[in-house]
């Protein structure tokens, strides 16, 4: 438990405020306080404010949209089943830009934009530049926060009171404040019964045996290199309170119409990438970008980079102290992954000691003109992987990411690895030869998606009443691991802000919300506007799907928790049958899984109710794109009502290889 000293050194800070003032601002009250414009907490504030709620979403920076927005447009999906309500509305949204029918890989502005536009439909003002200084409870209850303003802390404060209080923030600053538990880095292996929490030796994003750590080579008299810690190796599952590594994702463009080039950055040091020169060496083979760099493309010649191998974006062991810091210590760490970052660019276009194929591979590349317009186009929010995580109701463990303990009260799935980037960069001794490895990797995949507890997501009765975390929430390191993608992030937000609303309505305290109709009304009002839901038929719904012939099922990739295939022979047909309660006009979509040895053809039947309708789509024409095993495919728009007997059917007939049956998706035409 890690609140005692910053809930001190705050209640510190608010009565020094109280007796300093000479009068008291006047506190604004509200229905629900979001504190964190990030994707949480936009669709939170959207959710409360479209159910009825007056609120109130106030952001300690400038800019909208957290990292969905930073840079990071390579969605991590895991398994786009488990996207739902208004996270999955805003994909098809981007996808409407693009001209698709959702969209997953996408520009920084483009996502901001759409942010923007979810906040405009709802009435929603963000009151950017105030952070928490404080946080008066009652009873349990959130009654007042106190907020300065975080480009002048000296000017006027403001009061803020909410009947329920969403912490959005990645940091989890104002849950802290709030005197609930919580926890930093790492638990012990045997705290919760785990694998893969604690110390962790992996070979993921690693570097090869033999690389000297010292300045002169063999001499440790010398000193290490750059970016080396002096912190001895523990035994596997060691806990610990340090964080795995931050970096920006970045975004740059080829294109020369578009292209800021990328310069020196003041107080450039080259020695800071000593270590990077000899990974250089120890790689002869290896002469590419997609060596050192997750070098995704985006639309319209942009990127998304992100961390590879030994020695890349992340920028190891620098974070450590982030988590507890104070505003500025904290502003300090920022400017040193911006200072760390934008050397790194430049180390790679100007310095000798690059090879001459990696250097002419970035000549190309630089920061993009119409991006981060009003942040001198570079990126203004760091990667801050992991901060704080609650300990609530509840703690999500990868007993639940594997499948092991499935809770009933989930509000929300999650279904990416497990995984941590690296937390510290170390030496160790291998076979008599001191040698530079980095510890705290962990990719550990082949699981399908899996419930994320409503108790995880508010804290424990007797700290709080009034509270809920959706980002900073009830987990151990490695399941957070898992969780922590964005996408999961505005489902866990909405599902926050849902019962938030309900427990005012209701009079209580979120430990007391009815989970089972908080379910009911996230399945059957996904986008909180009351507007008819997508009828979703999976394989695994065995009362609307009727099979004939030979499948097999596979419990890995596809769309949900599995998929079928068949081979060319035999007759082997799947028909998938949706339950239509409302009459109109609905998409019909079916889900195309990757699978070896694929059929060019997959041959369909659609039956609307009245009549039958047979299409063949062509394998070459499912595009799939981005963190995903499978795509969409559109089959049409027809009318349907209640009481008829539609129906989507996938055969192999005329099939030159496997065919799946997946997914069917009716959307309704708005």
């Amino acid at each position: 438990m890690k609140n005692v000293f910053v809930s001190l050194c705050f209640v510190f800070v608010w009565l020094t405020f109280s007796c300093s003032t000479e009068k008291e601002p006047e506190v604004e009250s509200y229905d629900v306080v979001v504190y964190g414009a990030n994707s949480a907490g936009i669709m939170a504030a959207y959710t409360a404010k479209t159910m009825g709620k007056s609120v109130v979403l106030i952001e300690p920076s400038h800019h909208l949209g957290g990292l969905t927005t930073g840079g990071l447009g390579y969605t991590d999906i895991g398994n786009k089943y488990a996207v739902t309500g208004l996270s999955r509305d805003f994909y098809r949204r981007l996808g409407d830009h693009y001209g698709k029918f959702e969209q997953w890989i996408f520009e920084p502005s483009v996502a901001k934009k759409t942010f923007q536009d979810y906040l405009d439909r709802a009435g929603i003002e963000v009151q950017y530049d105030y952070r928490v200084i404080g946080v008066d409870k009652e009873d349990g209850f959130i009654k007042e926060i106190a907020l300065e303003k975080s480009s002048n802390p000296s000017g006027d404060h403001r009061m803020v009171s909410g009947k329920m209080v969403i912490d959005a923030t990645y940091e989890g600053d104002l849950m802290a404040l709030s005197g609930v538990s919580y926890t930093i880095g790492r638990e012990a292996n045997s705290v919760y019964g785990e694998t893969y929490n604690g110390v962790q030796l992996m070979n993921g994003h690693q570097f090869p045996d033999g690389i000297d750590p010292y300045k002169t080579p063999g001499d440790p008299s010398s000193g290490l290199l750059w970016g080396i810690s002096e912190d001895e190796l523990q035994p596997d599952g060691t806990g610990d309170d340090k964080i795995q590594a931050y970096n920006y994702r970045i975004c740059l463009t080829n294109d020369p119409a578009n292209r800021i080039e990328i310069t020196e950055p003041e107080g450039y040091d080259p020695s800071m990438f000593d270590l990077l020169v000899r990974l250089f060496e120890a790689q002869p083979d290896r002469r590419s970008l997609g060596n050192y760099f997750i070098w995704s493309h985006m639309p319209n010649n942009k990127t998304d980079i992100n961390n590879r191998g030994g020695f890349s974006t992340d920028m190891i062991g620098m974070n450590h102290d982030y988590p507890e810091a104070d505003y500025e210590r904290r502003q300090e760490i920022i400017d040193a992954h911006t200072h760390y970052t934008k050397s790194l660019l430049y180390f790679y276009k100007t310095d000798p000691r690059v090879p001459e194929e990696l250097q002419e591979q970035i000549q190309e590349w630089g920061y993009p003109k119409d991006e981060y317009v009003d942040n001198d186009h570079w990126i203004p929010q760091l990667y801050v992987r992991e901060v704080r995580r609650m300990i609530g109701e509840y703690v999500m463990t990868q007993a639940n990411c594997v499948g092991e303990e499935v809770v009933e009260d989930g509000i929300g799935m999650a279904a990416y690895t497990m995984d941590s980037h690296n937390i510290q960069r170390i030496v160790i001794e291998k076979d008599g030869k001191k040698m530079v490895k980095n510890e705290g990797n962990v990719e550990i995949g082949g699981f399908g998606p899996y419930p994320i507890a409503y108790r995880s997501l508010i804290p424990k009765s007797e700290e709080a009443k009034n509270l809920f975390v959706p980002a900073a929430m009830s987990a151990s390191h490695i399941a957070f691991g898992s969780i922590r993608m964005e996408p999961v992030f505005m489902v866990l937000g909405q599902s926050a802000a849902v019962a938030a609303s309900m427990a005012i309505d209701g009079g209580h305290a979120v430990q007391e919300v009815d989970v089972t109709a908080l379910q009911e009304e996230l399945k059957s009002n996904p986008l909180a506007d009351g507007s008819t839901a997508d009828i979703l038929v999976d394989n695994d719904d065995e009362a609307q799907v009727s099979l004939s012939g030979d499948w097999e099922k596979m419990s890995r990739g596809g769309y949900g928790p599995s998929f079928l295939f068949a081979g060319s022979a035999g007759n082997n047909s799947a028909r998938f049958s949706p339950i239509i309660e409302d009459a109109g006009k609905y998409g019909v979509y079916v889900y195309f899984s990757r699978v070896a040895d694929a059929s060019s053809q997959t041959y369909i039947v659609l039956g609307d109710g009245f009549e039958e309708h047979e299409m063949v789509i062509r394998e070459e024409d499912v595009r799939v794109e981005g963190q995903t095993s499978g795509e969409w495919v559109h089959l049409g728009d027809f009318d349907f009502k209640p009481d008829t007997s539609p129906f989507v059917e996938v055969s192999n007939k005329n099939a030159d290889g496997n065919v799946v049956a997946d997914a069917v998706l009716w959307v309704p035409v708005r």
